[in-house]
């Protein structure tokens, strides 16, 4: 049986302290409210529940003074686990409180002596078994209080894992609503959604993923696969991505807009089902597009357009228009500017100086074969 020194205490300590209770509790609130960090200046309920816990801890200790009980019942424990509740939930650290149950616990130990001594002499012995007891109370104080605190930390976190699952769920649906969508993003503390990344990993990798991306992410876990989606940042860039999931056997999707989630997890999945990567590397659906392209499927070359194209979007429709037909006939005739200027009935000089501002905007990738290729492929479809 744990130890329970207040039954060494004599009996004529509840007399003593009872008889100057209302005192007693004043002080030892007043204390408690001194404590940095504690008290709420101008919450009025919060005064009061600090009032009513202090009386309702004196008084179950003027209960046990002499007797062989344990240190609380369950309606005290209740109220300091309600406390310790109320600190979580104020995202408070629990340190905060443990200093005023300290202060508190030192309040109640010289009101006691101070009592006892009005009363009669009191010898050594006894303020030693008094500091004993008041310290084993105490310590049932701040257990009840951290049980609170942490009971109410695991629920906060049940119910975020439960928001961040719907968020998922109906991100990966597709089919609702605008404002459900946005609702249920403000309910884990995202203001808007702007683009996703989607990653399909394996189920064993989900808890690490869940924990890597914390707020910029959420985790949906299927039956064979997690998927992880990712606010596009600066850690949905491909090195911050390629180090993070090294190892993991990720495929890591196309950023789109949050309205086009399942199109990005689609593609995904299809390009796990071309086994083109290693065991274990990452793979970008961003460089097997074309290929899924040509396997038929429309969304793939549809990102795979907006990717290469979007880069005009800046220009006047018409100016958009002629680089592109422009740089069409130049795929299509090897770099020839005689071959294009009588396809376009152009000048040569006119086709020279399209092609110019086409570097400026692709750069060295109008000399990259496989860059060519993907826009001969977006190209063509377009034209047909």
């Amino acid at each position: 049986m744990p130890e329970r020194p207040w039954r060494r205490l004599s009996g004529d300590l509840s007399a003593a302290l009872g008889s100057r209770l209302d005192r007693t509790i004043e002080a030892v609130a007043l204390a408690v409210n001194e404590v940095p960090g504690f008290s709420r200046a101008g919450e009025a309920k919060f005064e009061r529940d600090v009032h009513l816990a202090v009386r309702s801890a004196l008084e179950h200790f003027l209960d046990l003074v002499g007797s062989d009980v344990p240190a609380l019942p369950t309606v005290v424990s209740e109220t300091f686990a309600a406390l310790g509740a109320a600190e979580a939930r104020d995202e408070r650290s629990p340190e905060v409180l443990l200093a005023a149950l300290r202060t508190a616990g030192r309040g109640l130990l010289r009101e006691a002596a101070d009592a006892l001594t009005q009363v009669r002499s009191v010898e050594s012995g006894e303020l030693l078994d008094l500091a004993d007891a008041v310290t084993a109370y105490v310590d049932a104080l701040v257990a009840a209080a951290t049980d609170g605190y942490a009971r109410q930390l695991r629920e906060q976190a049940g119910e975020t894992d439960r928001r961040r699952r719907l968020l998922g769920e109906l991100l990966l649906r597709g089919s609702a609503a605008e404002a459900t969508v946005l609702n249920a993003a403000a309910e884990i503390g995202w203001t808007g959604l702007g683009d996703l990344v989607p990653v399909l990993l394996p189920l064993a990798h989900a808890r690490d993923a869940r924990f890597r991306y914390g707020g910029d992410g959420v985790v949906i876990e299927r039956a064979d696969d997690a998927v992880l989606l990712i606010r596009r940042s600066r850690r949905t860039e491909r090195d911050q991505l390629t180090a993070a999931l090294d190892g993991r056997s990720a495929v890591v999707g196309p950023a789109l807009s949050w309205r086009r989630v399942p199109e990005g997890v689609r593609l995904a999945e299809l390009t796990a089902t071309l086994g083109l990567g290693a065991t274990n590397e990452v793979t970008f659906v961003d460089d097997h597009l074309a290929v899924l392209s040509l396997r038929g499927e429309a969304e793939a070359l549809a990102v795979l357009a907006e990717r290469l194209l979007g880069r005009l979007d800046h220009l006047p429709a018409a100016s958009r228009e002629r680089l592109l037909e422009t740089l069409h006939s130049w795929l299509l005739h090897w770099g020839s500017r005689p071959e294009v200027a009588r396809e376009l009935f152009i000048h040569p000089q006119t086709v020279s100086y399209r092609v110019r501002q086409l570097r400026e905007i692709f750069g060295e990738e109008l000399d990259d074969p496989v860059a060519r290729a993907e826009l001969l492929l977006v190209l063509t479809e377009r034209g047909s």
